[in-house]
């Protein structure tokens, strides 16, 4: 297939059909930030995550995509403390996860007495996020990193 190339640095070439993409995605209304099987990102931000018996855990407050393999890697969720005070982060693999459309939110397998011993942060310090801290995560909650 030939496309055209608008600049002829090869590190900085673009496809011309690129600019036509990306001037039609910003013409698009906002419902192509959510289908049937996909959410964009910023609407996960800020959504409640359940446990199982239905009690409010916290919300989703970033999350953490793999650079290389472009995976969600966890839902950082943010969980107790009050107005700023104490919270913390639990990064909980994406996995885990399973969104419930009458809660509008997430509902992870854990109680809050156990999430309380889960791998967790400080707002303001976040971890390593390296293979080996993954991989205690992602065995806390007894998925396969």
């Amino acid at each position: 297939m030939n496309q055209t190339i608008h600049k002829t640095d090869r590190a900085t070439a673009i496809p011309a059909d690129l600019e036509q993409r990306t001037a039609y995605s910003r013409s698009r209304p906002l419902k192509r930030d959510e289908t049937t099987d996909l959410i964009a990102s910023d609407k996960v931000k800020n959504t409640d995550v359940y446990s199982t018996n239905g009690d409010k855990l916290g919300y989703v407050d970033h999350m953490m995509i793999g650079k290389l393999s472009g995976r969600v890697e966890y839902a950082v969720m943010n969980f107790g403390g009050f107005l700023g005070i104490g919270e913390k982060h639990h990064p909980l693999p994406w996995d885990v996860l399973d969104y419930d459309t009458a809660k509008e939110g997430y509902v992870v397998n854990i109680d809050k007495e156990r999430l309380k011993q889960a791998p967790s942060f400080p707002t303001n310090q976040p971890p390593a996020f390296d293979r080996t801290y993954g991989e205690e995560v992602y065995r806390y909650y007894g998925t396969i990193y």
